[in-house]
């Protein structure tokens, strides 16, 4: 009697391949190119198009654990103001006295704490959910920053420091490719390693993963902790580009990074998504706003349209779902 062989493969499909949903943002991505070129004369510029990447690429960093941690089925509110606490008391080191270098890494470490302290709360209080940790960790973080400041800037740094917002290496900007550096260690991360695995079985089914031997606690714990380590991270090159810092910096940077990573198709339910999606919405977001705003598009107005695109998002899958049923 021949054995018989499994095949836990699915087969090619060229069709189901041009269906992902990474294919319709490219086609969102050329359609809003085609627009913003009609829209202004000064879009379709090299230079103009390098320098605005520079204006959107700090809350990129943010986006990479918040697919980590929307995988999951939990959420993250709570970044905005760990860039803000962790700007701030970086900040207030350096005019105090301590060395810029030395203040860069404490300002990394108050981000990583802070994240530890919210996967911590989470994990510990498991009757509440991750939103409501992470708003009242928003409100707290943000109000140490203003006991700090009391509503003041603070600022004066070393002229060197503004390399990280706005200088280049061979004509790229040194954030791109900070960013493209961590977007593919975090993309690794994710889809090929066992830590990877781990996440999205948590998110399609938390109680079986607790069953069959996944460390739950710890998985989240480390997602969070990414979360406030790349906030921090944020933190240093806003700083930077800002010149200076407030205790009201990043003020809706979470609204912006959750838009980008559920523009890139990562269920709001958990256990569905893939990091090029995140990191294609990141551009297909900072580029709409950079040529809307060459013709003097209100901010209300970008809303409207960046609330549509989620809609859609939403929507697509679910439209898709059904349809298959049937």
């Amino acid at each position: 009697m021949e054995p018989r062989l499994l095949e836990n493969k699915k087969e090619f499909s060229l069709k189901g391949f041009f269906m992902q949903w990474e294919w319709m943002l490219v086609l969102l991505f050329v359609a809003m190119t085609i627009m913003n070129v009609n829209l202004s004369e000064f879009y379709w510029n090299f230079d103009n198009l390098r320098d605005a990447t520079m204006s959107f690429l700090d809350k990129a960093f943010i986006v990479l654990p918040m697919v980590f941690i929307i995988i999951l089925g939990d959420i993250d509110i709570s970044v905005g103001s760990i860039v803000a606490l962790s700007s701030v008391i970086m900040a207030d080191l350096y005019n105090h006295g301590v060395p810029m270098p030395l203040a860069m890494v404490i300002c990394l470490a108050v981000g990583t704490l802070c994240g530890f302290i919210n996967g911590l709360l989470i994990v510990k209080f498991k009757e509440l959910s991750a939103v409501i940790v992470t708003l009242s960790t928003m409100i707290i973080y943000r109000g140490i920053a203003y006991i700090l400041l009391k509503d003041q800037a603070a600022g004066k740094f070393p002229d060197w420091f503004n390399f990280l917002g706005w200088d280049y290496v061979g004509g790229i900007p040194f954030i791109l490719i900070v960013f493209a550096v961590f977007a593919v260690g975090f993309w690794y991360l994710l889809h090929k390693t066992t830590f990877g695995r781990k996440v999205y079985a948590m998110g399609s089914n938390i109680t079986a993963s607790r069953f069959s031997g996944i460390q739950t606690d710890r998985v989240k714990i480390i997602v969070f902790t990414l979360a406030g380590l790349m906030s921090a991270v944020t933190a240093l090159f806003l700083t930077s580009r800002m010149g200076s810092t407030r205790p009201n910096i990043a003020t809706g940077y979470e609204l912006d990074v959750i838009a980008m990573v559920v523009l890139g198709g990562i269920s709001t339910s958990g256990g569905k998504g893939r990091m090029i999606g995140a990191i294609l919405a990141i551009f297909l977001i900072g580029y709409l706003r950079y040529g809307l705003g060459l013709v003097n598009v209100s901010a209300q107005t970008l809303l409207i349209i960046i609330g549509l695109l989620l809609i859609f998002a939403v929507a697509v899958p679910q439209l898709k779902r059904v349809r298959s049923k049937r």
